[in-house]
């Protein structure tokens, strides 16, 4: 068991009432309305400006631009407090999550210098494209070609299921580059700036009617040799390590949080079935806290998660969020006038519930990833 040390555990415990007294701060002005996957759903570019002013975010960020120089388990803490609290984080989420640490590993110096203090600041929203259409859960099964032109790459094919497009300033895009070799070879990841009138973007209404899910099609969208992320050919064993960090969070176990804390609030009193079933619950919670923290401080040298500590953690995590949806939801049936919140929070945790398991890579395809190692 790895030991944090006394000044470290001394500087996250400032560093969580910090954010803490932030997250109080903003909800006290009414300036954000708790959700539940709100990393997901809650976009409010305002608010993500507002956290990165008080240092808050691109916290792993190396000081030459412009971010902390701290380490993953910083982050850790914070996103904590944010994610608890239903706090809008969805316009910088997957470019701090993911983009960032991209960018720090395989970007050029002059991608690095344009979009790594623009994360830091909270302005720069990301979209991922990697799903397709008709490849299911299997991403190596990437049609969406990019062709080599002069001075760069144009990329034809589409792209599913990508969170926030129409609001974002990239699309981080995988595309096959070659035929050659096996299906996992021969795949290059492009940058491409948004909007581009080559790139349509149309939505994909949740249940609801809200719309943060679309579909984006690229017909000979011209990217530039400056735009690849990366080695040409190497975009797969790339992804696998950005899937790593999209795994191994805390948005793995906190997104309903928000609901089960109104829940419990709102009731007159709790039964011994209900504290018996909510002792479980948190007992599961504590489990899966200690997981993903420890990929957090496996990280604490600037190395990538480890990618079957992190399907652990996304397999287990995913199945306790819905376990937490249908608690809520038997405790809300007891509660004599719920509040509005309430009420809303069931509604969005029910309509975001069934992508729970399927958002990041299926329980089955984690379950390979494991049971592999395991064979190994």
């Amino acid at each position: 068991m790895t030991v944090t040390p006394r000044h470290l555990a001394q500087e996250l415990d400032l560093l969580r009432v910090r954010a803490r007294r932030f997250v109080t701060d903003e909800m006290a002005a009414d300036a954000f309305e708790p959700r539940c996957d709100s990393w997901l759903v809650g976009f409010d570019p305002s608010f993500s400006k507002r956290l990165a002013a008080a240092g808050l975010v691109g916290m792993t960020i190396p000081r030459e631009f412009g971010g902390a120089g701290l380490a993953a388990l910083h982050r850790f803490v914070v996103i904590e407090e944010l994610l608890a609290a239903g706090a809008p984080l969805a316009a910088h989420w997957f470019a701090e999550r993911q983009i960032g640490p991209a960018l720090l590993r395989h970007g050029t110096r002059a991608l690095q210098d344009e979009w790594l203090p623009r994360i830091v600041r909270g302005e720069a929203s990301f979209a991922v494209g990697l799903s397709e259409p008709a490849a299911g859960s299997d991403l190596a099964a990437v049609r969406t070609r990019a062709v080599p032109v002069d001075g760069g790459h144009l990329i034809s094919g589409t792209k599913t299921w990508s969170s926030n497009a129409h609001r974002a300033d990239a699309i981080v895009v995988l595309a096959r580059t070659s035929s050659e070799g096996r299906r996992h070879q021969g795949l290059t990841q492009f940058l491409v700036r948004l909007p581009d009138d080559s790139v349509r973007i149309s939505p994909i209404p949740s249940l609801d009617g809200r719309h943060h899910f679309n579909e984006v099609t690229f017909t000979e969208t011209f990217v530039a040799d400056g735009d690849v992320l990366g080695a040409v050919g190497a975009g797969w064993s790339q992804v696998v390590t950005e899937l790593s960090f999209e795994r191994s969070g805390p948005e793995r176990y906190l997104s309903t949080m928000p609901l089960l804390r109104t829940v419990v609030a709102e009731l007159p009193r709790l039964r011994t079935t209900d504290q018996v079933r909510l002792g479980e619950l948190l007992a599961h919670l504590g489990s899966l806290r200690h997981m993903s923290e420890q990929v957090a401080r496996s990280m604490m040298n600037g190395s990538a998660p480890d990618a079957v500590a992190a399907s652990v953690v996304k397999d287990l995590g995913t199945r306790f969020e819905a376990d937490s949806v249908d608690l809520a939801h038997a405790l809300a049936a007891r509660v004599p006038d719920p509040s509005p919140r309430l009420v809303r929070l069931l509604r969005e945790a029910r309509v975001q519930a069934p992508g729970f398991t399927l958002r990041g890579g299926t329980n089955e395809i984690l379950r390979t990833i494991i049971s592999k190692e395991l064979l190994r």
